[in-house]
């Protein structure tokens, strides 16, 4: 391959729907084209930019892969090669970059014909890249860098952040690594404030590497901007790390419909989560003491008979309701409600890191986070309709991340839940989700393709690969692009905040060098020359 103008080969056929067909130079090694590479091809009237969706061998003579040559001797290899066999490249174009007036003007505009036959195809090269995806700025995001280059790539951050996003990937892929990188992007770019359900402990004061070793979170990075609050205070204590609020919930804080969502963990049947309002209509916000605390009574059973509740689904639901009352931030009485504390907080433009510190089972996850997110949504629904009716500034947009999200966004439950209707709206209350998973087979279709910018690493079920590149133009050319990435530090993005899909290696984390980068605020100097003496 010329070093000069990186010319790997020709187009020789495609359509607008599958892609171009390219053949290799004779002296373009097949072995040195990667699945999820860029490439331009220069057509006759337009330029084009797309990626390298599958690599092939051909031949011409199709007697040569039933009988093969003897190719020992390596002037028969040379001969043969470039001429009797060759190598192929599936492309798919996305981009027009140039030729045509209106991407000039307008800048990279939605490939809608194909190149013309014979237009030379070469590797993109570091301003190609660039000029589609944009330099680092106030509002763009440097993630890490396409696959095989050395250039930055780029995301626009506040485009990120008008819709619901995801990130998908197998257990151990680096999920955890691009949430904490993602967040970090949010807080340098101030593009919003974040609420953040930590289920693990991995955003707030300190994280762990993909090799086990403590890396600096959120907090430790901007101390200034980060809160973090814990349910549990005595393992916050033990892992030395400082926090800003101990989160109590009180009985009476705990409504019906935060009851609806517990009802597969907690094996509740549908009479039980009925019963639930009822006992709220009869004891009001005293319901669920009074209901834990009713005894196996004549009184009971003539009160359950004038509701109309059968014996069994009492037992079921008390039962639940006292699974509930045993984790031990739960209390009778809290002195301030947490949610309101937290709105406080968001209000100032701080970002709330919520760790669960030994609490993970997943009824304390739910329970909390939607708990916390109903109250909190609604209070962001009525400054965000004040405002429209000129009574007031609107919030600053709000991001609440999830993990386990099929858990709150199943097919079953998704229509019922705050974050099913978080993720159908696109901020329409200036509230939106990130959610992560590592089986996004389990999460609504609907939510899914409500979605604007999905982040993938590897995934190895089917299912989970359709779901997330359902409704995606080129799925199947997609799918071959995730099928191959690496087990662990690759990733594929695509959606509403870059302008085409980009399989992309995360940028480096975890040493003072990236700390540094990481931290630095592209509009207040000084105070990232504090934050980073304050690192050290």
């Amino acid at each position: 391959m010329s070093i000069e103008d990186n010319r790997m080969g020709i187009v020789v056929s495609g359509s607008s729907n599958k892609g171009v067909e390219v053949r290799l130079d004779a002296n373009t090694s097949v072995e040195d084209m990667v699945v999820g590479r860029y490439v331009t091809i220069e057509g006759q009237k337009r330029r084009f930019f797309g990626m390298i969706t599958e690599v092939l061998l051909g031949v011409t003579d199709l007697n040569l892969t039933q009988t093969p040559p003897d190719t020992k001797d390596p002037f028969i290899a040379e001969v043969l090669s470039g001429t009797s066999t060759f190598g192929t490249l599936q492309i798919m174009p996305y981009l027009t970059i140039g030729g045509d007036i209106e991407s000039v003007v307008e800048g990279p505009q939605p490939v809608k014909t194909v190149p013309s036959h014979y237009s030379t195809v070469k590797l993109a090269e570091d301003r190609d890249i660039e000029l589609v995806f944009g330099k680092e700025d106030k509002e763009r995001f440097w993630i890490g860098n396409p696959l095989d280059m050395e250039t930055k790539l780029c995301i626009n951050l506040p485009e990120l952040v008008k819709r619901s996003n995801g990130i998908f990937g197998k257990s151990g892929t680096g999920k955890t690594f691009l949430t904490r990188m993602l967040l970090i992007g949010m807080l340098q770019k101030s593009a919003c404030v974040n609420l953040v359900f930590d289920m693990h402990s991995e955003y707030g004061w300190a994280g762990t590497s993909e090799k086990g070793r403590s890396v600096k979170a959120l907090k430790q990075l901007f101390p200034s901007k980060v809160a973090v609050f814990t349910l549990d205070e005595e393992n916050s204590r033990n892992r030395g790390v400082s926090t800003d609020y101990v989160v109590k919930i009180g009985y009476n804080e705990i409504e019906p419909e935060d009851m609806s969502l517990l009802r597969q963990t907690l094996n509740l049947t549908d009479p039980a989560v009925e019963a639930v309002y009822q006992m709220r209509r009869k004891f009001g916000n005293e319901w669920f003491v009074k209901t834990t605390e009713l005894a196996d009574s004549e009184d009971t059973k003539e009160l359950l008979s004038s509701m109309n509740i059968h014996e069994s689904t009492f037992q079921n639901l008390q039962r639940g309701l006292n699974a509930i009352k045993r984790l031990p931030f739960i209390q009778k009485h809290t002195e301030k409600k947490a949610v309101n504390h937290t709105i406080e907080y968001l209000n100032r433009g701080m970002n709330v890191v919520l760790e669960f510190g030994r609490y993970t089972d997943i009824t304390a996850y739910i329970l909390v986070a939607n708990l916390l997110t109903r109250r909190i949504y609604s209070q962001y629904r009525d400054k965000t309709e004040k405002a429209m009716s000129g009574a007031g500034e609107p919030p600053v947009p709000l991001v609440i991340t999830i993990e386990e999200a099929h858990k709150f966004l199943n097919h079953d439950i998704a229509e019922k839940t705050i974050f099913g209707t978080i993720a159908r709206e696109m901020r329409k209350y200036n509230v939106t989700l990130l959610v992560i998973d590592q089986r996004p087979s389990g999460i609504d279709e609907e939510i899914m393709s409500q979605m604007g910018t999905k982040i993938t690493c590897l995934l190895d079920n089917e299912r989970d690969m359709d779901s997330v590149l359902s409704g995606v133009s080129g799925k199947s050319e997609l799918k071959a692009v995730l099928a191959k990435l690496s087990a662990k530090q690759q990733a594929l993005i695509f959606g509403h905040a870059v302008p085409m899909p980009v399989a992309f290696q995360p940028r480096e984390y975890g040493s003072a060098e990236s700390y540094k980068g990481f931290s630095d605020t592209v509009n207040d100097t000084e105070q990232a020359q504090k934050d980073i003496e304050d690192l050290w």
